[in-house]
């Protein structure tokens, strides 16, 4: 039992540091879009960047789901959806 737990603790360790590491990586993309747009909107950031953005954050939902779920609320995890679908608009 405590091996089963050891190991356990090993795999949730491991996903949570990948998961704070593309958090990292998602902040520090947003603070350099920002000052490379001059504060503009997230609107005006090219097509493929947003592209870029959304297809990580979808990669990072559906891998840490279940860290996610007791972390993002309904509505987060809506409106995080929906810029998935539309990173556009």
């Amino acid at each position: 039992a405590t091996a089963i737990r050891e190991k356990q603790l090993a795999e949730f360790n491991a996903e949570e540091k990948d998961l704070l590491e593309s958090i990292s990586a998602l902040k520090a993309a947003i603070t350099v879009l920002s000052k490379h747009h001059g504060g503009e909107s997230l609107l005006q950031v090219p097509r493929t960047h947003m592209l870029g953005v959304a297809a990580t954050l979808q990669n990072e939902m559906r891998k840490h789901s279940s860290l996610l779920e007791g972390v993002l609320t309904r509505s987060e995890r809506r409106a995080a959806l929906a810029f998935v679908q539309a990173p556009q608009d």
